[in-house]
């Protein structure tokens, strides 16, 4: 949601971060293979076209080969443009890993993959005002969110506080009430309350011109208008002033209390006069989720839509939003469900991982719960051995803060790991913390389907009983696909 003018501009402290191993950057790779079904070829083919399509991993064309995007090197303020191993395929990291090697990188711009070229640069500000140079926002370190996708290494776009990206009076793109989808692939594993983590349509002013002047998704945990279910994250339509869960705003839906996938699949369509929808999905497997389809809020029909297509910012430059970017469309149209279904093939085909072993990790972050929105945590704030994992409110606190090795522990306290008590490997093995020693009843896979396994047991860190409360025991159980054993760090 983009601010009111007279909102104060805030700033979030929260920050998660992903580790990904680095062998997974440098092992042998599959070939690189043009898409079958690319997502723009799919919109195209259902009658409503992408009008930007923007990715750092792979081509949204089955034919595109041209650049994905742009770093700039701080040793010597060169430029180089990385692009795909082969036309429709994904992108050569390896161009990036070259010409940043001993020095930083930032992502300066990115390349829109539709003859329109509405190519994002880096934000030159707005009403609120970036960290960059004359109020210019700043670009995304190249390096710091690295990934897989079809095997093959790749990075991703780090949106922290003060990054955004925009290009304005975009060429052919929906306007007014004219109809607009929008999707984008992100993550539930790096997220804040504040605004905007954003992509979509806004003003071309950069500033806040009122109610229905954008259309973008957006990304994280707020509840602008309270009452809301659950603690997020979830995708919600920011259309200026507001960012909205459903026409009323706040979502009451039990079953809408937050989405917890490493990789997520986001979207909104809106057909500019009578109704917008919201969607979401797993960006690795299975189908979409709609968690509204219904009436505009009052005051927004028609949209007044503007041209300006915006990464990481509200309409009026917004910069407190944070998140994980892969790759998204802008829509020209009101896109079919069946379109929509085909695209999320074709995404959860793509094969996003983090890392050789598949999976995300924390850095000092919290382990939320997907069923219970409660933290992972050490009861009592106890530091002694055997004290008990638990389900507790998130609150922060160093007994809630676990942080993933590069020997596959979750580690908390700086000196104490994540621990099957008593080597156990049945069901019901308590969890709890102990000394780190190696040992492989300390070693978890975080998959990227949101479980975490135990390496020696195979079993899935389970909320006892599929309780949700305060206190609930964590437990060892075998993998169900329970929303119960499904956690995301943030």
């Amino acid at each position: 949601m983009t601010t009111r003018r007279n909102r104060l501009r805030v700033a979030a402290g929260i920050f998660a971060t992903v580790l990904a191993a680095a062998a997974a950057m440098v092992a042998v790779s599959p070939p690189a293979v043009a898409a079958t079904s690319a997502v723009c070829d799919i919109y195209a083919a259902g009658g409503t076209p992408c009008i930007g399509a923007h990715s750092t991993t792979r081509a949204l064309f089955g034919s595109y080969n041209g650049p994905l995007y742009q770093v700039q090197r701080s040793s010597d303020k060169a430029y180089s443009d990385v692009g795909l191993l082969a036309a429709g395929g994904y992108a050569n990291a390896g161009t990036q890993d070259a010409f940043c090697a001993g020095t930083s990188c930032t992502i300066t711009k990115i390349y829109d993959q539709t003859s329109n070229h509405n190519d994002m640069p880096i934000s030159w500000g707005g009403y609120w005002k970036g960290p960059g140079p004359n109020g210019a926002d700043v670009g995304a370190d190249a390096k710091a969110l690295p990934l897989t996708v079809g095997g093959h290494p790749a990075y991703g776009i780090k949106v922290t506080q003060g990054v955004g990206y925009r290009v304005d009076n975009a060429r052919n793109a929906p306007t007014g009430p004219h109809p607009e989808g929008v999707y984008m692939v992100t993550s539930s594993n790096y997220v804040n309350q504040w605004c905007c983590f954003d992509y979509g349509s806004g003003e071309n002013s950069h500033t806040d011109t009122g109610n229905a002047t954008m259309n973008a998704i957006e990304w994280g945990t707020a509840c602008w208008f309270g009452g809301c279910v659950g603690s997020g994250p979830w995708v919600e339509a920011d259309l200026e002033n507001g960012m909205y869960h459903t026409n009323t705003g706040s979502n009451k839906d039990p079953n809408n209390s937050g989405v917890h996938f490493p990789f997520v699949s986001a979207w909104e369509k809106n057909n500019g006069t009578s109704n917008f929808t919201l969607k979401y999905g797993n960006a690795t497997t299975g189908g979409l989720t709609t968690t509204f389809s219904g009436p505009l809020p009052n005051g927004y029909s028609p949209m007044k839509t503007d041209s300006s297509l915006l990464l990481g910012t509200g309409g009026d430059n917004s910069v407190s939003g944070v998140g994980y970017f892969f790759e998204g469309a802008v829509i020209s149209g009101y896109p079919s469900d069946a379109t929509e279904n085909a695209v999320q093939a074709s995404i959860a085909a793509a094969g996003y991982s983090f890392g050789s072993g598949g999976g995300s990790g924390p850095n000092n972050a919290e382990l939320v719960g997907g069923q219970s929105g409660r933290c992972l945590d050490v009861t009592g704030q106890s530091t002694a051995n055997g004290a008990q994992a638990q389900l507790w409110d998130c609150s922060g606190n160093a007994n809630q803060r676990w942080t993933y090795t590069s020997g596959k522990q979750l580690q908390v306290y700086g000196n104490k790991c994540l621990d099957a008590s008593n080597q156990g490997t049945a069901n019901g093995t308590n969890v709890i913390i102990w000394d780190c020693n190696g040992q492989a009843n300390q070693q978890w896979n975080i998959t990227t389907t949101g479980t975490i396994t135990g390496v020696q047991s195979g079993l899935c860190l389970d909320a006892n009983g599929a309780a949700t409360a305060n206190g609930t025991k964590i437990i060892l159980w075998s993998c169900n696909g329970g929303a119960n054993q499904q956690w995301s760090a943030r």
